[in-house]
Parts: structure tokens; sequence; C-alpha cells
């Protein structure tokens, strides 16, 4: 799922293509996309664009009269920018938006389709959208605290939680928790203080580098190779692979349709968190450390 590096930096493509444009034609080709019926999607038509936003994950098209066009790709979403109307024409997605700079097209891998397009008025509309989750870039230490303590979820938990906090998916809370030396299953409110601070700056220092990468690797190109693996990822997506820190192998634990990456020797201080399916098979016998998870699979 495209997460807060991702969304900034589509938006900031957007900005560049869109900002100042009329929405010509909107054209909606699966049934399950659209998710409001008022005001009508074809309101927006005709309509400049004045500013974007993000909304948490959502990418939020802002247009005259106050009408909005509110985004989510969820896990499989992607956009793709043509500037030439007759190669969009042919491209097959869940929408097209004909902007007078250009044509933005949505697609969705699988089966399951979860993006999700509202049309809002004014910023009542908006909000009615937002999960409500704080801003980091915009908070204080203290309010940081507060919100992720206010309920005792695991560290995990309340990184990817919308409500407690906004952007931060199943990647980037894997890197953060790399980056601050945490346990992604410690419960938040028995987190120390020390421990809170340094996942503060880990949650700022994280996303702030990823933006910065992703600007780098995309350039003035439009970001289409969007994805949750990145080769150079310390954590995520890595398993088995060296940690880049202390060089021990990465490991994982797998739960409901998520999973989460980590280091034992970096951040669970050598302990081996317990996979859900495989420590129900082995029960007494779950490995308490890497090298005895080793000695398994030899």
């Amino acid at each position: 799922m495209p997460e807060l590096p991702d969304i900034v930096v589509y938006i900031e493509a957007l900005e560049k293509r869109v900002q100042g444009a009329t929405l010509e034609r909107v054209r909606v080709a699966s049934p399950f996309l659209l998710r409001t019926a008022v005001p009508p999607l074809s309101s927006v038509e005709g309509k400049k664009i004045v500013e974007l936003w993000r909304l948490g994950k959502r990418i939020c098209f802002g247009f005259e009269d106050d009408l909005w066009l509110v985004l989510h790709l969820m896990i499989a979403g992607r956009l793709h920018w043509y500037d030439d109307r007759l190669k969009a024409a042919k491209a097959r997605g869940l929408a097209a938006f004909e902007f007078s700079s250009g044509t933005l097209t949505l697609t969705e891998a699988g089966t399951q389709k979860r993006a999700s397009l509202h049309v809002v008025q004014g910023e009542a509309g908006l909000q009615s959208l937002n999960p409500g989750g704080l801003e980091v870039f915009e908070a204080s230490e203290e309010e940081f605290a507060a919100a992720l303590q206010a309920k005792n979820h695991t560290l995990k938990r309340a990184l990817t939680d919308p409500r407690i906090l906004s952007g931060i998916g199943n990647a980037y809370s894997d890197e953060i928790l790399f980056a601050a030396q945490l346990s992604p299953f410690i419960l938040t409110q028995k987190l120390k203080p020390e421990e809170i601070s340094r996942l503060f700056a880990a949650v700022k220092t994280t996303l702030t580098e990823w933006v910065d990468r992703l600007r780098a690797t995309y350039g003035e190109k439009f970001p289409e190779k969007v994805t949750a693996f990145r080769p150079d990822m310390a954590t995520h997506g890595r398993y088995k692979q060296p940690c880049p820190r202390c060089g021990n192998k990465i490991q994982r634990i797998r739960y409901s349709a998520n999973e989460a990456n980590y280091c034992p020797n970096c951040q669970t201080g050598g302990k081996l968190l317990a996979d859900r399916a495989l420590s129900r098979l082995l029960k007494d016998d779950w490995p308490r450390t890497p090298e005895e998870l080793d000695s398994l699979v030899k």
C-alpha cells in the first residue's frame, strides 16, 4: 500500500502536471470504485484544480467551488500519467481523469478491487474521510506519546493504525522500528520515555529519508513503479537476508494478512518472536533464538 513517502511524491508529481489544469472528463470503468453519489462525479468536470492535499494515505484533488476528489489507492492501486491522449485511451484501468494537460489513469492489480474514489464538498466533507490519526510532522513529542499510549497496543499495530498515526503502513513501520531498535510487539504503554523519544525521532527521520530517496529516484518522471518492497530497505521484505547493522539474518512473523520484519539482534535482544502458524505447529519446540531456528531448517 502506498504510504506517506509514496503519497507525498505522487502529489508533488501531480502538482507539476495538473495544478491549474481543468478536469475535462472522468471515465470510471469499475462500479466498485466510486463510493459517493452526492455531489455527483460530473460536478468536478469543467473545473480547475486549485490544490492537492494528503489526507493520511489518501490523495485529495481540490477543485473550484470547494469540491474534492479523494482517492485511496489501498494495497494495489497505482497511478499513471499520459501526455498523449491516444496512448491514454488505449490504457485499461479502473478510471481515467482527462485533464487539459494530460490524462491520469488508475489501475489496480489483483481481483479484489479495494481502491476508492469519493466526491465531497468542503472541509466537512474532507474531514468525514479523515481517520483522525496524528500527523507526526505537525506534532510535538508529548502529543506523539499521548496518541501512542492512549490505548495499549503492540507497537506495530499502533504505528499502522490510521486512527492513531497518519500515513504509516506495514512497510515503513518495519523500517521505523528497525531505526528505533524496538520490537514490533512491545506494548505501547510499557514504552519508557527514552524509547518514545527514540521512536519519535525514528518516525520523522525514516519518513523524511524515504521521501528524499523517492524524489531522487523519480526525478522529473512520474512515479510509475511504486512498491512496498525496495532493495535498499533495511528489514521490510528482506527475510533471511543480512541485517545492514549487525549482519544477522532478518526474521519475520506473519499475522492475519500482514507480516512484520525485524532483526532479532538489533530489536528483540536476540529473542526470536513466535510466528503464529509455525509456533502453533512446533508448540514447545519453538526455537528461542535465530541459531536454533537455523538448526531446524538446515
